[in-house]
C-alpha cells in the first residue's frame, strides 16, 4: 500500500456508514465481552460452582480472543479487513446462540471459548482498517469516535447482564447478542462491496499461510518500540480487567446492592470513556500522548482504590466514571501507537496488540479469581490500582524518551 493510499481522507473516498457500522460491530463485541461480569453470582448459584470458578467464563473468552488475534491479523491483510470483520460477525451470532443454549457449565465454557475466538477479528481489524485509510495526524480522534461503539457496548453488556441476573434469565442476553450480530453482518457484507479499491487492499504474499503469519509477527517483534507497546498493553489488561471483572460482585457483596444497580453503576465506566471520545481532540492537544497516559493511569488507580476501600457504596458513582475516563486516556494512547508501530504490517501489528491486551486480561482475571477466593474483592481492586499506576508511569517515561520519527 502506498503512502498516498494510506493517507486518503475517508470522507472523500469511503461510504459514510463505513466507520459507524464498524462501531456498531464493536458495540456488539463489547456487549459479548462484558455481559457475563454481573452474571457471575447467578452462574455460580445456577451451576453449583464458586464465584472464582464462575469467573472462568470471562477467562476463557479472553484467552480465545487473545490467541485468535494471531490468526485474524494476517487473514485481514490477505483477504481484506472489512470482509473478514463481516464474516466474523456471522460466526459471532452462532457462538452467542450456543452460549444461550448451553445446558451445563462445561458447555457454557466451551461456547464462551468459541465466542472469544469469533469476536477476535472485529475491533483490532477495524482499528487496522482505519489506520489504512486515515492519516496518522488525524487518526486518534477518529479511533476515539469509532470506540464509542465499544464503550457503549461494554456499558450495555454490564447493565443487561445485571438485569438478566436479577430476573434469573441469564440466557436471554446471549440470544439478543446473536440477533444483533446477524443484522450487523448483513450490513457489513453489503457495504464491503461498495468500498473503493484502496480500502480493500489485499496483500499478495507468497508461501504458506503459516509461514506468512510467522514472518509478519517476527517483523513486528523485531522493533523495540513495538515490544514496549505490546508489553505495556499486556500489563494494562492484566491490572485493569483483573479488578474490573469483580466490581459488580464487590458492590453486590459489600453493600448489598442488586446486580442491576451494580451494573448500572459500572455503566458510568462507559460514560467516562464516552467523555474522552467527545473531548479527545482537546485532550490530545493539551496533554499530548505522554500526558494522557500518565493522567489516565492516575485516574484509574485513584478510582479503583476508592471503590475498594469505600465506607459507602455511592463512592463508586464518581469512581466508575473517572475510571472509564482514565482507561480510555491510557488505552487510546496505546492504540494510536499500535497502529503506527509497523505500518507496512498494520493488520499483524494491531492484532498482536489486541492479542497481548486480551491475554493480559485472561491472566488478570485468573489471578484475581484466586485472590478473591482467599482474601476477597477489596484486595483485587487495590492490587489493580497499584499495578496500573506503575504501568502508566513507566509508559509515560517511555513516550517522553521515544525517538521522534
Amino acid at each position: 500500500m502506498s503512502q498516498s493510499q494510506a493517507a486518503t481522507p475517508i470522507s472523500q473516498s469511503v461510504p459514510v456508514l463505513a466507520i459507524p457500522l464498524l462501531s456498531l460491530a464493536a458495540f456488539a463485541s463489547g456487549m459479548s465481552l462484558r455481559v457475563s461480569d454481573p452474571l457471575l453470582p447467578n452462574l455460580a448459584a445456577g451451576f453449583g460452582v464458586t464465584l472464582g470458578e464462575a469467573s472462568l467464563v470471562i477467562t476463557v473468552f479472553s484467552i480465545a480472543y487473545g490467541i485468535s488475534q494471531l490468526f485474524f491479523g494476517p487473514l485481514g491483510d490477505r483477504y481484506g479487513k472489512y470482509f473478514v470483520i463481516a464474516c466474523a460477525c456471522v460466526a459471532c451470532a452462532v457462538s452467542a446462540a450456543l452460549c444461550a443454549l448451553a445446558p451445563t457449565f462445561t458447555l457454557l465454557l466451551l461456547a464462551r471459548l468459541l465466542a472469544g475466538a469469533t469476536a477476535a477479528a472485529i475491533i483490532p481489524l477495524a482499528m487496522a482498517w482505519i489506520g489504512d485509510v486515515i492519516p496518522y495526524h488525524e487518526r486518534q480522534p477518529v479511533l476515539a469516535r469509532f470506540l464509542i461503539g465499544q464503550i457503549l457496548g461494554l456499558s450495555a453488556g454490564v447493565l443487561i447482564g445485571g438485569l438478566a441476573a436479577d430476573a434469573n434469565h441469564w440466557r436471554m442476553p446471549f440470544f439478543g447478542i446473536a440477533l444483533l450480530f446477524i443484522v450487523i453482518s448483513f450490513a457489513l457484507l453489503s457495504l464491503n462491496r461498495r468500498l473503493p479499491a484502496h480500502a480493500r487492499i489485499l496483500q499478495q504474499s507468497e508461501g504458506s499461510t503459516a509461514r506468512r503469519m510467522i514472518t509478519e509477527f517476527h517483523q513486528v517483534l523485531l522493533r523495540p518500540w513495538a515490544r514496549t507497546v505490546l508489553l505495556t498493553v499486556f500489563l494494562e489488561g492484566l491490572c485493569i480487567f483483573g479488578a474490573f471483572a469483580f466490581i459488580a460482585s464487590h458492590l453486590h457483596h459489600a453493600y448489598g446492592l442488586s446486580l442491576t444497580k451494580a451494573g448500572s453503576l459500572i455503566m458510568l465506566f462507559g460514560f467516562g470513556g464516552l467523555l474522552f471520545a467527545i473531548a479527545s481532540a482537546t485532550l490530545v492537544r493539551r496533554l499530548g500522548e505522554s500526558g494522557l497516559s500518565l493522567w489516565g493511569g492516575i485516574l484509574i488507580a485513584v478510582s479503583f482504590l476508592a471503590i475498594g476501600v469505600a465506607p459507602v457504596w455511592w463512592w463508586a458513582i464518581p469512581a466508575c466514571f473517572l475510571a472509564g475516563l482514565g482507561f480510555y486516556m491510557l488505552h487510546n494512547t496505546l492504540q494510536i501507537n499500535a497502529t503506527q508501530m509497523a505500518p507496512e504490517r498494520r493488520g499483524a501489528a494491531v492484532s498482536a496488540f489486541a492479542s497481548s491486551f486480551f491475554i493480559g486480561q485472561s491472566v488478570g482475571v485468573g489471578v484475581a479469581g484466586v485472590i478473591v477466593e482467599r482474601t476477597g474483592t477489596p484486595a483485587v481492586l487495590i492490587a489493580g490500582a497499584v499495578g496500573l499506576l506503575a504501568v502508566a508511569v513507566n509508559f509515560h517515561r517511555r513516550l517522553r524518551d521515544k525517538p521522534k520519527n
